[in-house]
C-alpha cells in the first residue's frame, strides 16, 4: 500500500465528486444548446464552438468527464441538424485532449506528473505547470483547427437522407449489431437472434417504402422550442454553489504554488472542495453520488502505481534511464537540451498513440527526473517535464486507444448507433497528432533553447 500515490488518487476522487454534482445541474446540456443557437443551424460554426468549448472545459475538468457529458448532447444536436455525428465527435475529442494538456488537472498524465513529490520539490507547481503549457496549447489549438479544416474540406458532414430516414438507418445498424452479438447456444437464443434479424429487415423495408423528402434549411428553428424545454439548467441554486466551489478549488490550486503557509496538498484541496459542495448541495443520497464516481479509474491508477514501483524495484526504469542518458551524453553539451526535448516529446507522442498515455507517463517520470538530476548532463528539469506532458497528452490523439477520452467517446457513440472504428479515427487523429506535436516541439525549442526560459 505504500507504493500507491494517494495524492493523485485523492485529487481525482475530489474532482470526480465535484463534477458529478456539477453535471446534475444541466449546465452541459444548456451550454451545448447555446452553441446550437449561436451556430444558427450552420455546420462549421457549430463544430468550431463545440471544439473550443470542449477544449476550454477540459482544461479545468478532466477530459474524460467532459467527453462523457458532451457526447450524448452533441449526438442529439447532430440528429436535429441532420449531420453525421461521427466526425463531429472525433473533432470534439481531439480538441478535448489538446485543451486538457493546458493545466495540471485537465488530463490524467498531467495529474500524475504534478502530483509527483520529486517534481513538486523541484519547484514545479500547478501555477508554473499551467503558465508554461497553456501558451503552447493555444498555438497547438490554432494549428490543430487549421488541420481540421484541411482534413474535413472534402468531407460530406450532412446526411444525404432526410432526418427520419437517417434515424431509421441508425436503428437498423443497432439491431444488426445486437443480433451479431447473440451467441447461438440454445433454442431460445436462436429464436432471439432470428427476431432481431427480422426486426432489422422490417425497418429496411420501411426505409425503402419511405417517401424521401428534403429537410428544410430552417429546420433548426422548428426544433429549437423542443430542445429548449429538454436541455436547460434544471437547478440554478446548485449551479451557483457548484461554480463557486469549483472556482475556489481552482484558485486554491494556483495559491498552493505561491502561499508557503498553505499546508494542504492538491489532493486534500480537491477532497475539501468536494466535502463542502456535498454539504452546500444538501446531498441526501450519498450512495447515488458515489455511483457516479469512476471507481474503475481510481483502482486502475492504484494498480498502475504498484506496477511501476515493481518495475523500478526490478531495475527496468533505471536501465531505460541509463541508456537514454548515454544517448544524450554523446551529444555536444550545448545541444543536449535540444536533443533531450525532441527525444522526450516525440518518443512520448508516438508511444502514447499506441499504448494508453497514463501507464506510459507513469513509467517515464522517473526517467525524466533522472535526466534532470544527472550532474554529468547538466540538463534543467522543468523543460523535460513540459516535454513529457505535451508529448504524452498530445500523443493520445494518435489512435483510438491512445487516450481514455477516445475510448469513452467511441463507446458512447456506438451505444447511440454511430460506431467509430480504429482505422477511421486513425485517419484524422494521427495527422492531428503529428501537427500539434510539431507545434509543441517548436514552442518548446523556442522557449527553452533559444530564449532559455528554463526556470520553474
Amino acid at each position: 500500500m505504500e507504493w500507491i500515490d494517494y495524492e493523485t488518487v485523492c485529487l481525482l476522487f475530489g474532482m470526480m465528486t465535484i463534477v458529478a454534482i456539477f453535471s446534475s445541474t444541466g449546465f452541459f446540456d444548456w451550454a451545448a444548446l447555446k452553441a446550437y443557437k449561436l451556430a444558427r443551424g450552420k455546420v462549421w460554426p457549430l463544430i468550431t464552438i463545440l471544439c473550443i468549448f470542449s477544449g476550454i472545459i477540459s482544461a479545468f475538468l478532466d477530459n474524460v468527464t467532459t467527453i462523457l457529458l458532451m457526447t450524448p448532447v452533441s449526438i442529439r444536436l447532430c440528429q436535429v441538424l441532420n449531420l453525421n455525428p461521427t466526425n463531429i465527435l472525433i473533432a470534439e475529442v481531439l480538441f478535448s485532449n489538446i485543451g486538457g494538456t493546458a493545466t495540471a488537472v485537465g488530463d490524467p498524465p498531467n495529474v500524475i506528473i504534478v502530483s509527483n513529490k520529486q517534481i513538486s520539490d523541484a519547484g514545479i507547481t500547478f501555477a508554473t505547470f499551467t503558465a508554461h503549457l497553456c501558451i503552447g496549447i493555444v498555438f497547438c489549438m490554432a494549428t490543430g483547427y487549421g488541420a481540421l479544416r484541411l482534413m474535413y474540406r472534402n468531407l460530406k458532414l450532412e446526411n444525404t437522407d432526410p432526418p427520419e430516414v437517417a434515424e431509421m438507418k441508425r436503428e437498423v445498424e443497432i439491431w444488426k449489431r445486437t443480433a451479431e452479438r447473440v451467441p447461438i447456444v440454445s433454442a431460445e437464443q436462436k429464436a432471439v437472434k432470428a427476431m432481431l434479424v427480422q426486426k432489422s429487415l422490417a425497418v429496411e423495408t420501411a426505409i425503402r417504402n419511405k417517401q424521401y423528402r428534403k429537410s428544410s434549411s430552417n429546420a433548426w428553428r422548428k426544433n429549437l422550442p423542443e430542445l429548449e424545454k429538454k436541455y436547460r439548467v434544471t437547478d440554478m441554486p446548485l449551479l451557483i454553489k457548484s461554480s463557486v466551489i469549483l472556482g475556489a478549488v481552482v484558485v486554491l490550486f494556483f495559491s498552493y504554488s505561491f502561499v508557503n503557509n498553505l499546508h494542504v496538498e492538491l489532493g486534500w484541496i480537491a477532497i475539501l472542495g468536494a466535502v463542502w459542495l456535498i454539504v452546500l448541495a444538501d446531498v441526501h443520497s450519498i450512495e447515488f453520488l458515489l455511483e457516479k464516481i469512476e471507481w474503475a479509474t481510481l483502482l486502475f491508477f492504484a494498480g498502475l502505481f504498484i506496477l511501476m514501483e515493481a518495475l523500478e524495484e526490478m531495475g527496468l526504469i533505471d536501465f531505460i534511464g541509463e541508456h537514454t542518458a548515454d544517448l544524450v551524453r554523446q551529444v555536444e553539451p550545448k545541444n543536449r537540451l535540444l536533443v533531450a526535448i525532441v527525444l522526450i516529446v516525440w518518443i512520448s507522442a508516438i508511444a502514447s498513440s499506441f499504448i494508453d498515455n497514463i501507464p506510459f507517463t507513469t513509467a517515464m517520470i522517473p526517467i525524466v527526473i533522472g535526466l534532470g538530476q544527472d550532474p554529468s548532463l547538466g540538463l534543467p528539469l522543468p523543460p523535460l517535464v513540459w516535454s513529457l506532458a505535451m508529448g504524452a497528452c498530445l500523443g493520445g490523439n494518435g489512435t483510438l486507444i491512445g487516450a481514455s477520452a477516445n475510448v469513452v467517446c467511441a463507446g458512447l457513440a456506438e451505444q447511440h448507433g454511430y460506431p467509430i472504428s480504429f482505422n477511421y479515427f486513425f485517419k484524422y487523429g494521427f495527422p492531428m497528432m503529428l501537427i500539434t506535436v510539431l507545434t509543441a516541439t517548436a514552442y518548446l525549442l523556442i522557449c527553452h533553447v533559444a530564449l532559455e526560459w528554463n526556470t520553474a
